[in-house]
């Protein structure tokens, strides 16, 4: 049965794009999916979020389709959802307040772009430019509605495990700890904390929903590496997942051809951020590779290969008996499938194969 299932099972994280009012957050999104939305001068002028899909670049899609001269590429894809800009009081209503915040709840990771520049025509709600302080106006927010969220959890905990339900008994200290560290204000330990734990233990909790549960990217919006925080600040504050970007020049990038590009040395530098968003999501990909097309198909880590044949078709799951699967860096130094069965390095594995990052598969059903 061939790769192109058309009862295919779709596997769509979102990431948000979250941060204050006027940081450059539906600019970044324009950028990203190439979509129209306003980028209008003033707080507010999202108000539903925006939402595309955007290509993850993969340089083995490229590869392998040179390898087995395929006649389409087809890169796996995330969804990013521009919100709406928060600011200083929203989890007491301020602005569009717990809107905004439920618009967060729904998506799988943030990233989070803080202002870096200065330009005295783009109004900034704070008092200055400060990326840290932004931050933690950002986080303080999310936090603020995390600590209303559990307090409201571990009260209902604390009365099931007076009665000696078991569950409860086991989730109470957790929930606990964790009340705790949001208590203390830090966004990015109470994040730790709960990506410490065991699968067992965050399965406990997993249904709190927290904001703090999402991993998190900072993005600075900096025209120079000047603008942006020392280190040792943001080691200080335990942001050690960021990155830097003119936000300003991808978009200005947009509207060039490919020769104009060559001719003013400019490259766009999206990709680094994309990847290392999707990065966030606890995922992998596996490749399927044939005259047709090569294909980049995305599934959670630790699936098995029929959960991973699931991604291509339901059949794949239901109807699976083995796969043929070879990792993509060795069959990149056979040099072709040929000789890579020649070299004995493509295996059949059967239902209990943990499925790699980066491996080349066919399945049999």
């Amino acid at each position: 049965m061939s790769a192109n299932g058309v009862n295919s099972i779709k596997f769509f994280m979102k990431i948000g794009i979250v941060g204050l009012p006027n940081v450059g957050k539906s600019t970044l999104f324009k950028a990203l999916t190439r979509i129209q939305v306003d980028i209008s001068n003033y707080p507010f002028c999202t108000i539903e979020p925006n939402i595309g899909i955007v290509e993850v670049p993969d340089r083995r899609v490229d590869r392998l389709a040179e390898m087995f001269s395929s006649r389409k590429k087809i890169y796996a894809t995330t969804e990013f959802v521009d919100i709406a800009g928060l600011v200083a009081g929203a989890s007491q209503g301020e602005g569009l307040g717990n809107k905004f915040l439920s618009h967060i709840r729904e998506v799988d990771a943030i990233v989070q772009v803080v202002r870096a520049f200065e330009n005295e025509k783009i109004i900034h709600t704070q008092s200055k430019i400060s990326p840290l302080d932004d931050i933690a106006v950002i986080n303080t927010e999310l936090l603020l509605a995390d600590a209303e969220t559990i307090e409201k959890k571990l009260s209902s905990i604390e009365r099931e495990a007076k009665r000696g339900d078991k569950t409860a008994l086991k989730t109470q200290p957790i929930a606990q700890k964790l009340k705790d560290l949001i208590d203390q204000g830090d966004f990015n330990q109470a994040h730790r904390f709960s990506r410490s734990l065991s699968p067992e233990d965050f399965e406990l909790i997993q249904d709190f929903h927290l904001l703090c549960f999402k991993p998190t990217l900072y993005l600075f919006n900096a025209t120079s590496e000047k603008s942006l925080p020392a280190p040792e600040e943001l080691k200080s504050k335990q942001i050690d997942n960021w990155l830097s970007l003119n936000i300003k020049n991808e978009e200005d990038i947009l509207s060039l051809s490919d020769e104009e590009k060559v001719l003013l040395e400019l490259k766009s530098e999206l990709d680094q951020l994309i990847i290392s968003s999707y990065k966030m999501l606890s995922l992998i990909n596996f490749l399927t590779a044939g005259e047709t097309e090569t294909r980049s198909w995305t599934i959670p880590k630790n699936s098995t290969a029929p959960r991973a044949g699931r991604a291509i078709h339901g059949d794949f799951e239901k109807k699976f008996i083995c796969a043929e699967i070879i990792a993509y860096d060795k069959l990149m130094e056979a040099g072709s499938k040929t000789k890579a069965k020649e070299l004995g390095w493509l295996r059949t594995e059967g239902k209990s194969y943990i499925v790699q990052d980066g491996d080349v598969i066919e399945f049999r059903v």
